[in-house]
């Protein structure tokens, strides 16, 4: 495909990345210089180009703006029909999205992670499915979601991974006192943490690493009688 990125950002090139292997013809805005740099020296197939080159140059185009900005860049530029626009704007619904694009088309909206530059990612979207699969579903799992709602709450649940993030890392802290190589010891968290939790639901999980006494139980039931799940939920309630 003849893909364009308007907005450069962390995530956005962390998208390119994930892709840059297939055979695309990627053009990157100049937007966040840094980024479009690196990606352009990294791949034969990334070019830099102004927001209206990566626009003439570009059939699907991933919009990494900031929803506040995004109106006043995009009402600068020339779309044309035909053209397929994929946002990974937090702060703005499909509609809003598609209504700064015209006659172009915003198809779809999703929110990559940075570990969508590696593959193995959750890919969580609303639209065009077959579209976003087609770019990404070789290497990332993608949750297609059914409405804007589903998409705001999924966006409020997966804020999730800092305060986990957070807690491996105090964890890992805590055990790099304690022995000789503290950063294998923070990678043991880490694969313990993401191989455990990818091939299984958390309740059966829960359920196994429930022996009375064991240690998993007991830090579990220690966390749970300081408030941990009630802050969870209502961390996620302001959040909503």
């Amino acid at each position: 495909m003849r893909i364009g990125v308007i907005g450069c950002g962390t995530i956005a090139s962390a998208a390119v990345h994930g892709i840059s292997g297939d055979g695309h013809k990627i053009t990157v805005s100049k937007r966040t210089a840094r980024h479009a740099q690196a990606l352009a020296e990294a791949y034969g197939n990334v070019t830099i180009a102004d927001n209206q080159g990566v626009v003439d140059a570009s059939d699907v185009i991933f919009l990494g703006l900031m929803a506040e900005v995004a109106p006043e860049v995009l009402r600068r530029l020339t779309f044309r029909e035909g053209q397929r626009f994929i946002s990974f704007m937090a702060g703005a619904s499909l509609e809003q999205a598609d209504a700064m694009v015209r006659p172009a088309r915003a198809v779809a909206i999703m929110m990559p992670f940075p570990g969508i530059a590696h593959g193995g990612s959750p890919v969580m979207m609303q639209g065009d499915a077959d579209l976003v699969r087609e770019i990404f579903g070789v290497r990332s799992s993608i949750f297609a979601l059914k409405n804007n709602d589903e998409m705001a709450a999924y966006l409020c649940a997966q804020a999730i991974l800092s305060p986990v993030t957070r807690m491996v890392s105090d964890a890992a802290d805590w055990l790099g006192e304690r022995v000789a190589d503290k950063a294998q010891g923070e990678a043991f968290l880490r694969a313990l943490i993401s191989s455990n939790l990818w091939k299984s639901e958390c309740a059966p999980l829960i359920e196994a690493l429930n022996t009375p006494g064991g240690y998993n139980q007991r830090l579990r039931q220690h966390m749970e009688a300081n408030g941990t799940g009630e802050a969870v939920r209502a961390g996620l309630d302001d959040l909503e």
